[in-house]
């Protein structure tokens, strides 16, 4: 998202206003110089476990959770919780013993022991993966693989040319062409924005020397007396940055890396108007990708050289508690277990629809999914595996997406609903992202949101978990970071209800949800609306409340009814 808030806010401001790329620039130099440094009042690290009444954050209630667990004389049952996502630092101290272990497979032996198709599944299985070792890392969006495929097909075409059979296909042709050429007035100028990034390394440079140490937050930069006037505008420009961004705590490392991540992604974006990408995917994995039915395909390596998402979301669910190190997790007794099939890109829907089958097919209760996309061409293969996991009664929690768009009126997959609206999944969480007064509002302004297809928020905002090299930390934000947090507290209630089904499970977690007080920005605007106008229950996840309903609702894990829609009321508290 890094940047993104600079487009947001300037097409908000001029929204009535025709706007060049040359204006864009210097409406981007505006807000970077003129930003205020006033910030001084902000959120603590592990804000989103705290509570509203005794902390004044809008968190989950993890003590108050815990303190009833125990009032209540309660025992755990070991949950498993599948992530599936980019890979997960298997190493790292505060993860290495949460990790979910193949109770029937033999490590490293090259067998196939437990004879599920996966030779030497001992943490969980890579589905980005070669048989000969090598991994995909990068890959291409989904809107550029659907353009070029169909492009001789279709290019020059219009609607009336098209047979009846194929008019489907030429629908989601002509939006993914949309997608990637779009309107040039909203779009990123790479030449601009590659000097941009320059720029941000010289101001880096400079402030490396003035701090007089190679890596610094934005805390400690705030610190900073500048000597002369060329320090001053790089500090107020780069901290300016960071803090338009949500990044003000981030290190300068780690807002640099990001910052770079964002340029090349965005050079990608540029690049896929021209020509695909090259198809790494079908060049490593090497399985029929046509063909659903190929499932064992991939590897057993869900480290790889891209962990940081999973590595962050995981430790969000499960970082070991209470050991003195780092971060706690929501649940105290869950394995996790790591599919990988997210790329840096668009992930494929096949490596989607066989990663869901995998953590059914292996015993995970719930399923924590922090990715999406704006097209899903095999979508009927996911619609498949999303039935599949709701007959073996498993949970799935699905972030909303990062693009502030209502996804009740604009595609988003996974999608709940399914193709040719044949029914809807009973089984999934769909969870958009909060934060609190301290973080810039109660609602992530990246966020998407819907009354009909977002279910709750959860803090999404400056979430501190594990990173990636054994024994890092850090903040990142994202629905991505919320859908975990909903996992957490789903694999907690159901460690101490164990009998409560996925529906129950969904159940609880949506009508425990609390009303904020105050109205909420829309997010991407200035608009104030009713949580309960932007999401379905109108309500943010509550750990405490969640587990003081489970106990008074009877579990049956073979429940067939249709549980009542969740009814909130607004309280003193908020």
């Amino acid at each position: 998202m890094l940047l993104k808030i600079l487009r947001l806010i300037s097409l908000q401001t001029i929204s009535t206003t025709s706007m060049t790329k040359f204006s864009f620039a210097l409406l981007c130099t505006f807000f970077i110089n003129s930003f205020v440094i006033a910030q001084k009042d902000v959120a603590p690290n592990g804000w989103h476990m705290m509570d509203k009444e005794t902390d004044g954050l809008y968190g989950i209630s993890a003590n108050k959770a815990y303190t009833f667990i125990k009032s209540k004389n309660l025992k755990s049952k070991t949950v498993i919780v599948a992530v599936i996502d980019s890979g997960v630092d298997t190493l790292h101290e505060d993860l290495k013993a949460v990790l979910w272990t193949n109770p029937k497979e033999i490590p490293g032996n090259g067998i196939d022991d437990d004879k599920n198709g996966y030779i030497d599944d001992v943490h969980g299985w890579n589905f980005l993966g070669g048989k000969d070792g090598r991994n995909v890392t990068d890959e291409s969006l989904e809107a550029s693989r659907i353009y070029h495929g169909f492009k001789t097909k279709y290019e020059g075409k219009s609607k009336e040319d098209i047979d009846a059979k194929d008019a489907a296909e030429f629908s989601t042709w002509e939006k993914a062409k949309e997608k990637i050429f779009g309107d040039d007035g909203n779009a990123v100028d790479i030449v601009i924005l590659k000097k941009s990034f320059v720029d941000l390394q010289n101001n880096d440079s400079l402030l490396k020397v003035a701090m007089g140490k190679l890596v610094f937050t934005g805390t400690e930069l705030e610190s900073l007396i500048p000597k002369d006037a060329n320090t001053r505008r790089a500090k107020n420009n780069f901290l300016g940055l960071m803090k338009l961004n949500n990044q003000g705590e981030a290190t300068n490392k780690e807002f640099m890396e990001g910052f770079g991540e964002f340029v090349e992604s965005e050079e990608k974006k540029d690049a896929a108007k021209n020509a695909p990408l090259k198809n790494n995917r079908a060049d490593i994995v090497k399985d029929d990708e046509t063909n659903i039915n190929d499932r064992f395909y991939g590897n057993n390596d869900i480290m790889t050289t891209t962990p940081m998402h999973g590595t962050h979301c995981s430790g969000i669910i499960a970082a070991i508690r209470n050991n003195g190190k780092g971060v706690d997790g929501i649940a105290d007794n869950v394995r996790i277990m790591m599919v990988r099939a997210v790329p840096d890109g668009d992930e494929h829907d096949k490596d989607i629809a066989n990663a869901i089958r995998y953590a059914v097919d292996n015993g995970a209760q719930i399923i924590s999914m922090s990715f999406g996309k704006d097209f899903s061409p095999q979508k009927q293969w996911v619609d498949d595996a999303m039935k599949y996991a709701e007959s073996k009664n498993v949970l799935l929690v699905k972030a909303a997406g990062n693009d502030n768009k209502n996804v009740d009126v604009e595609d988003s997959y996974p999608s709940v609903n399914y193709l040719n609206g044949k029914g809807k999944a009973g089984n999934v969480i769909t969870v958009g992202a909060s934060g609190d007064l301290k973080t810039g509002g109660l609602t992530a302004y990246f966020s998407n949101y819907g009354k009909k297809e977002v279910d709750v928020f959860a803090p999404g905002v400056k979430i501190y978990s594990t990173l990636p090299g054994g024994n890092n930390y850090g903040n990142l934000n994202g629905t991505s970071m919320a859908c975990p947090l909903v996992a957490g507290i789903a694999a907690l209630t159901l460690e101490y209800f164990p009998n409560l089904s996925a529906k129950q499970l969904k159940f609880v977690i949506e009508k425990s949800a609390q009303l904020p007080q105050y109205k909420v920005n829309k997010p991407g605007s200035d608009e104030m609306v009713n949580l309960s106008d932007i999401s379905k229950t109108g309500g943010i996840v509550n750990a405490y409340e969640a587990l003081k309903l489970a106990a008074t609702i009877k579990g049956d894990k073979n429940i067939k009814e249709v549980l009542p829609k969740p009814k909130l009321t607004r309280t003193k508290k908020g």
